[in-house]
């Protein structure tokens, strides 16, 4: 079992990595202080771990990835996270962005699709203290049970933006989705102004592994 210690050398690389954060553009101050919070190293393999606080993404099994923390950051800033906001999470992968949200004081909902990553996540967060609210299925449709929510991010690349999603969506909330091909996507905000209005803002240039499920890539 891999020993949890956040060394001085550790808190030292992550100070690095906001400072390099800072330099691309990230402005939010709370984003980049929960990001020289939360201890990048220990959602990698040990294996891997000497790579935690390069901003780049890293392969985390089952054919998913742990975001670049560039990515991390910017689509957290573009959430707008607030202090109670109840945020639909769409791929929880290692957990590293939902403990973020977390940190940030937002009330996490999170769904997973693959479920050996899902049961290794939960089991993992448990150890770690954090309480969030963890399911398994395919989180193309959301999750209406819970709905509706103040902010909705996805973490993974989407075909299309899924209406469900949408439709989850607090009047007034925000949801980020990468969608594109396989290869590449442009981040989009949609911010929903009313139950029949919204407004889309585009930003180039990012890479995730494919949003799997119904509303997204066919396995």
């Amino acid at each position: 079992m891999l020993k949890l210690e956040d060394t001085y050398l550790h808190k030292g690389k992550r100070r690095a990595l906001v400072a390099e954060l800072r330099k691309k553009g990230i402005q939010s101050e709370r984003v980049l202080e929960a990001i020289n919070t939360l201890p990048r190293h220990f959602f990698f393999d040990t294996a891997l771990i000497s790579h935690a606080y390069e901003d780049k993404a890293f392969p985390i099994g089952e054919g998913q990835t742990i975001s670049q923390p560039y990515t991390v950051a910017f689509q957290t800033e573009l959430l707008d996270v607030r202090p109670g906001d109840k945020i639909l999470e769409i791929g929880t992968g290692s957990g590293y962005q939902a403990s973020i949200l977390h940190l940030l004081g937002a009330e996490v909902f999170t769904i997973e699709y693959q479920k050996k990553l899902f049961e290794h996540t939960s089991r993992f967060l448990h150890r770690l203290g954090i309480q969030m609210h963890l399911f398994y299925g395919d989180g193309t449709g959301g999750l209406p049970t819970n709905a509706p929510y103040d902010k909705i991010i996805v973490t993974a690349g989407a075909p299309v933006i899924p209406d469900a999603l949408i439709q989850q969506l607090k009047v007034g909330g925000i949801l980020v989705i990468p969608v594109g091909d396989r290869q590449r996507q442009r981040m989009v905000k949609i911010t929903k102004k009313s139950s029949r209005e919204t407004i889309k803002e585009e930003f180039e240039g990012f890479a995730f592994v494919p949003l799997l499920g119904r509303d997204g890539w066919r396995v």
